[in-house]
């Protein structure tokens, strides 16, 4: 199978010129246009595929639902906005009913090819920042419920906690030690706190600016927090929801001024709201929720319960508002995430990477998108 006349969106930069031969679910070469038969692409954008490292659910289904059927909708969905990869994340909640999602997860991994694993965010966080997780079941780190979490180890790619709990170094050590990323979120560390997660092995934070500390004052001095320490450490990934909603332009700038565009990646942190109309109702564990002008928020609307985005929208803000050039943000929602993951398969159109794409027309839009290499959603409009 070739790709061809396509425009190649790279790291560095847009390439034309050439095309992609594919075998076996594999990228086998990137050379220069031939005249072998080949699939056209219209002189189309070609990428590689969008991974996205938190994800809630979509079109009024949602990974707590601990269903194949759920998880299969979720990535349907995505699949519209380009996803070709992405972890399924869990709310607060039980102990117990966090470990029917791994289960399902482990179970539903092989035959739904998008999910790589599951992002753990909560119940270890801070009921202080808990945004729209729910208060009840937030709870310190507990030898008896990691075990329980551990034995799914395979399954778990990340793990989302607040530094400064007690228990919580231990915790990333544990983390650590199964080759599970650790990001600082739903936290109100002081730069000290979120410097000691550092220290064990946290390189990540979760959904940049929203349910984080930032810069305050300790007495009659002023001191950074989870938001600041994140900004000065170049060795932490920041995930951010560009969404338009999440973060205002100005604070998206600051932050690509600070990480640049190896720093950064993009995440839809969206919930079942996305895909549902204006004003649809829905439950976020429990939570009763709505989506209201491109959001999701709490029913009473106190706060934010996700987005309603695909991963194409966020890169569309990113280049349409923030001014980053195309390739950079391409990276941030391929690349980027791929290393975060430690994936040397994904992420990059290159010779023995997956054949997972994204064809995107000239005023990104998404025309087709291909996991291994098999076309998992074209968009009729467009072709």
């Amino acid at each position: 199978m070739i790709f061809s006349n396509a425009r190649l969106i790279l790291p560095d930069g847009i390439c034309d010129g050439l095309e992609i031969v594919v075998a076996d679910g594999k990228i086998a070469e990137v050379r220069k246009r031939s005249n072998a038969e080949a699939i056209d692409l219209d002189g189309n954008y070609l990428a590689a595929g969008f991974i996205d490292l938190h994800i809630h659910g979509a079109v009024g289904r949602d990974t707590m639902e601990a269903s194949p059927a759920a998880f299969q909708t979720v990535c349907d969905y995505h699949a519209t906005g380009g996803t070709t990869s992405l972890l399924l994340t869990t709310v607060t909640a039980p102990i117990p009913k966090i470990v029917d999602v791994l289960r399902a997860v482990r179970n539903s991994a092989r035959p739904i090819k998008q999910i790589v694993g599951v992002h753990i965010e909560g119940p270890f966080i801070s009921k202080a920042r808990r945004g729209a997780q729910r208060e009840e079941f937030i709870r310190d780190p507990d030898s008896e419920s990691m075990d329980q979490l551990l034995e799914f180890s395979d399954v778990i790619k990340r793990f989302t906690l607040a530094p400064e709990l007690p228990g919580a170094l231990d915790l990333i050590d544990q983390l650590r030690a199964r080759d599970i990323s650790v990001s600082g979120g739903h936290s109100d560390a002081f730069d000290e706190e979120a410097r000691a997660g550092f220290s064990h092995g946290l390189r990540h934070v979760t959904h940049t600016f929203n349910g984080m500390s930032s810069a305050r004052r300790r007495g009659v001095y002023r001191v950074a927090g989870l938001l600041e320490f994140a900004l000065s450490e170049p060795e932490i990934m920041c995930e951010l929801i560009a969404d338009g909603h999440h973060v205002s332009t100005t604070l998206m700038k600051m932050l690509y001024r600070a990480k640049g565009p190896t720093g950064i990646c993009l995440v839809t942190d969206a919930t079942a709201g996305a895909g549902l109309s204006e004003g649809a109702r829905f439950s976020l564990s429990g939570l009763d929720c709505m989506v209201s002008d491109g959001v999701c928020l709490l029913a009473d609307r106190s706060a934010l319960a996700g987005s309603a985005s695909r991963m194409i929208d966020l890169v569309r803000v990113a280049v349409n508002d923030v001014k980053i050039p195309l390739p950079e943000a391409v990276a941030m929602a391929s690349a980027n995430p791929a290393r975060s993951l430690g994936s040397k398969t994904k992420g990059r159109l290159e010779a023995g990477a997956d054949a997972d794409f994204v064809v995107l027309s000239a005023d990104l839009e998404v025309v087709q998108t291909f996991v291994a290499g098999g076309e998992v959603y074209r968009n009729k409009s467009r072709l």
